[in-house]
């Protein structure tokens, strides 16, 4: 409660005598010790790391493990990647999820033209990874070749905690080392050559 001095008493107030008022600011060696320091750059990449936005590549029975990712029983929204968007534009994370035929290579790559930047590709299973089993000419031998992979999640198909393995593989890439995509790195590659 503010007490206000009556009229004609003096405006001026008591000294502080309590050495607990303002004991933050007078210990330079617990305030220094308080502040947390950083980067933009370190705060960016530690919230894109926090709040993953995946967009589905279902193509074959890698699709039903990574469906099952969702369910209550492993819960991917605890990793900070709760809805699966069927917009490329409002995802940053693509998971390939099994065979990618040659008429369907096309169309993976206008999905990830379509991603803002910047974007991660989740290669997941032995079909997306390599080709598997199936080597002949009609499948994509991996899906390196169309997009840039970033983390690849091994299995023919990998259990639901080989995904969510793989997503904290790539929240580590992304927030705690600050590194950006593989796509960047090969761009700067190929750019200064």
């Amino acid at each position: 409660m503010a007490l206000i001095p009556p009229p004609g008493a003096p405006a001026e107030r008591a000294p502080r005598t309590d050495p607990s008022i303002d004991a933050d600011l007078r210990e330079e060696e617990a305030f220094e010790q308080s502040l947390l320091l950083t980067t933009v750059g370190k705060v960016l990449s530690w919230a894109r790391s926090s709040s993953i936005w995946p967009a589905t590549f279902g193509l074959a029975c890698c699709a039903i493990e990574m469906m099952h990712t969702a369910t209550p029983r492993y819960d991917i929204a605890r990793f900070g990647a709760e809805v699966f968007r069927a917009s490329p534009r409002q995802a940053d994370l693509l998971i390939v999820s099994g065979r990618v035929s040659q008429k369907m290579a096309p169309v993976l790559r206008l999905v990830y033209d379509q991603m803002l930047s910047p974007k991660w590709v989740i290669s997941m299973g032995a079909c997306a990874s390599s080709g598997g089993v199936f080597n002949n000419y009609a499948l994509v031998q991996g899906v390196d070749k169309i997009v840039p992979v970033d983390v690849y999640v091994p299995g023919c198909p990998p259990r639901p905690e080989g995904l969510l393995e793989g997503i904290l593989v790539l929240q580590d890439m992304i927030g705690a080392k600050g590194q950006p995509p593989t796509s960047t790195l090969r761009q700067e590659r190929e750019g200064s050559e």
